[in-house]
């Protein structure tokens, strides 16, 4: 379980590296990118920046509490 635990926390560790770079190189990567696909991969990754926007349901004569 140890051994596990270890390779694990590794893993994650690398794996936070690489992201970390790449991150660092979206600008890049978005500029070299048709605008139609710039504009597809930015509204996927729109989920990991913005609150999902829930609905509020109201009832008849509820005061709304803000």
């Amino acid at each position: 379980m140890i051994k596990t635990q270890i390779l694990t926390s590794e893993l994650r560790e690398n794996l936070k590296r690489v992201m970390q770079i790449e991150i660092s190189k979206m600008p890049e990567y978005l500029d070299s990118l048709e605008p139609k696909d710039k504009i597809n991969i930015l509204c996927k990754l729109m989920p990991y920046v913005f609150p999902k926007v829930e609905d509020i349901n109201c009832k008849d004569n509820e005061p709304l509490s803000w």
